[in-house]
């Protein structure tokens, strides 16, 4: 089993912002059911600032607190300042990632930035894709089967 840090932990345990949103300006989904993490993050748009964030996450414990703690580190932040947080942001955040689940905080990253590009498609009209990328294939380790949600 990897070693956490205690703020990984309660990030798992008593994660920040789960659920999702009714009728959300953008959502962004990463990760692929055969590897183990599927992230969903949602969000709330006023005037070009995330008012709310919500996220579902079906993944590993770093999973579930790298969605956690990016969805705290984007609000109230413009869609610019949310863009430019960074899955090493993420990760240092949380104290760290072991390096076999540092891939976790650049799922985080992932989804909050299609979360960002559905909002702008959706604001220039444009339809929306379906499917998400694929993701690489590595060990996800014990517990790997918990959903935030």
């Amino acid at each position: 089993m990897s070693q956490y840090t205690e703020k990984v932990i309660q990030y798992f345990m008593q994660p920040r912002n789960v659920g999702s949103l009714e009728d959300p300006d953008g959502v962004g989904e990463v990760g692929n059911p055969r590897c183990g993490d599927v992230m969903k993050i949602y969000l709330r748009v006023r005037d070009e600032r995330i008012e709310d964030v919500k996220f579902q996450t079906f993944g590993c414990a770093a999973a579930i607190a790298t969605s956690s703690m990016a969805t705290e580190m984007v609000k109230g932040k413009t869609l610019e300042e949310a863009l430019k947080v960074t899955n090493k942001d993420v990760a240092e955040a949380l104290g760290g990632l072991p390096p076999e689940k540092l891939h976790c905080s650049l799922l985080a990253e992932q989804g909050i930035r299609a979360a960002v590009e559905d909002y702008r498609r959706r604001q220039r009209g444009e339809a929306i894709p379906v499917g998400a990328p694929a993701c690489e294939d590595h060990d996800h380790g014990e517990g790997s089967d918990r959903v935030a949600d």
